[in-house]
């Protein structure tokens, strides 16, 4: 997920995307942001963050326990606004969107 610096959102998106690499996939034990899941991170309606992202497969088991973290991590760094977070399936989750960090971690040559 790019960050462009020039929005007037940058710093809490940035903030945010802090807050979800603490919300760790329970299959794959590295966190939803360097797994690639997180497409976008969206303020621009007031007081609420719609999080756009996706799951490693459509039947993902613990689907609901990351949507949980999510809820969880976000209520605590924005208390004041509204988790909205919507689920898709375009474009589909692949191994390329991991990143290096998420490689390393995962044992996986960049």
């Amino acid at each position: 997920m790019e960050i462009a610096l020039n929005s007037p959102f940058a710093q809490q998106q940035i903030k945010a995307q802090t807050a979800l690499m603490q919300v760790i996939d329970p299959e794959l034990g590295i966190n939803i942001i360097d797994l690639g899941l997180v497409y976008a991170i969206d303020f621009s309606q007031a007081a609420t963050i719609v999080v756009v992202m996706t799951f490693s497969t459509p039947h993902c088991p613990l689907g609901d326990a990351i949507k949980q973290g999510v809820t969880h991590v976000l209520g605590i760094a924005f208390p004041d606004h509204l988790i909205d977070i919507q689920i898709v399936w375009e474009p589909e989750w692949n191994a390329d969107m991991i990143t290096d960090e998420g490689k390393t971690a995962l044992g996986i040559n960049n």
